[in-house]
């Protein structure tokens, strides 16, 4: 098994460590209701090292990357993050990703733990514009730092302004380490990513920088946990969980990422022929009732079973079930009752818009 170049930290905080796509990883320090309030109302950092990044170069990247990807990368400028997904020729999703261009000939994607050798394999099978695919995974540590107060302690420490627009990147120095920064996250608060290499030195460097400037914020070192939880109150998709190679794009609400008018991608006409045969759909739920919704119960209606649940929690937010599933499209409307069937037993819960936390 892996470790990441933070593990002898996690240690000394007594993280509980688990496996996790063949990396040991921490899933919390103190508890994960304490770490999710951290990050909802303070700031909050994560090692998420185990994320892979793969690098496109070539005068034909840019070609590739489209062909590959659902999204539009031709809408890209260098510094500018997009949302993404591969799909296999049948439409399901083979990943979703992250796509960076870094220059018109060069882009960096960030794709799942779980799904970097697959990823891989599956762009090499698919490069027919003989462009350079570098898997560099190993090469780079990755911290998350999230939340209200992430600006406030990033800026202390970072060489230049780190203010950044949604979804954009520079490259800075913070604790006089070269880096790429962008203004993304999987919580749905303001926050920046850190890509930089180096050996554990390097690494327990920036870790000890990072929280020396974000003491006065009680800055908190938060676990896999909460990371679920604060990403499921948004209703972002977990691959392996709400999506998968049986799931497309369109039912899993991923639509707006999905440029069916663009030119010939892997996937565009099962997709096309999906988009007119929509059978279900992801959908968010709430309820009111005692309950803890979990990844593979059932969802009924009318006495039937019509669905099942992808993702579920109790919000630590909200304290409240909250779960996302998929259900027959007749009863994907907000504000349709449904029921989770918990150990048998059925709970009212009703459909929602999405995010479950409005920021």
């Amino acid at each position: 098994m892996k470790r990441t170049k933070f593990y002898n930290i996690h240690k000394r905080l007594n993280a509980k460590i688990v496996e996790f796509a063949s990396i040991e990883m921490p899933i919390q320090y103190s508890s994960i209701i304490q770490e999710h309030k951290a990050v909802r109302h303070s700031v909050g950092v994560f090692d998420v090292s185990h994320m892979g990044e793969i690098f496109i170069k070539g005068d034909k990247a840019l070609d590739f990357v489209n062909y590959i990807f659902v999204n539009d990368a031709s809408k890209l400028f260098p510094g500018r993050v997009q949302y993404s997904a591969m799909c296999y020729e049948d439409g399901g999703i083979v990943d979703d990703l992250l796509v960076y261009k870094i220059s018109d000939d060069e882009f960096l994607l960030v794709v799942n733990a779980s799904n970097i050798s697959k990823d891989f394999d599956w762009m090499n099978k698919n490069n027919k514009f003989d462009v350079q695919i570098l898997n560099r995974s190993d090469d780079f540590s990755l911290l998350a730092v999230q939340g209200p107060d992430s600006l406030k302690t990033l800026q202390k420490i970072s060489d230049v302004n780190i203010e950044l627009d949604y979804y954009h990147f520079t490259k800075m120095k913070i604790a006089g380490v070269e880096m790429l920064v962008s203004r993304t996250g999987y919580t749905g608060e303001l926050g920046y990513e850190l890509y930089f290499e180096g050996d554990e030195a390097v690494a327990e460097k920036v870790w000890n920088v990072i929280f020396e400037a974000g003491k006065e914020f009680n800055i908190q070192p938060v676990g896999l946990g909460a990371r679920d939880t604060l990403r499921l109150e948004m209703g972002y998709c977990l691959y392996g969980n709400d999506i998968d190679q049986t799931t497309n794009p369109l039912e899993a609400g991923l639509g707006w990422i999905t440029k069916l008018n663009k030119s010939d991608f892997i996937g565009k006409q099962a997709l096309l022929k999906a988009k007119e045969n929509m059978t279900r759909k992801l959908v968010a739920m709430i309820s009111e009732e005692k309950t803890f919704p979990r990844h593979g119960y059932d969802i009924s209606a009318n006495g039937r079973k019509i669905g099942h649940i992808t993702s579920g929690t109790v919000s630590p937010t909200l304290d409240k079930p909250i779960a996302l599933g998929y259900v027959e499209k007749d009863f994907s409307v907000a504000d349709t009752e449904v029921n989770f069937v918990v150990r048998g037993k059925e709970f009212l819960a009703k459909v929602v818009k999405l995010p479950f936390i409005k920021k």
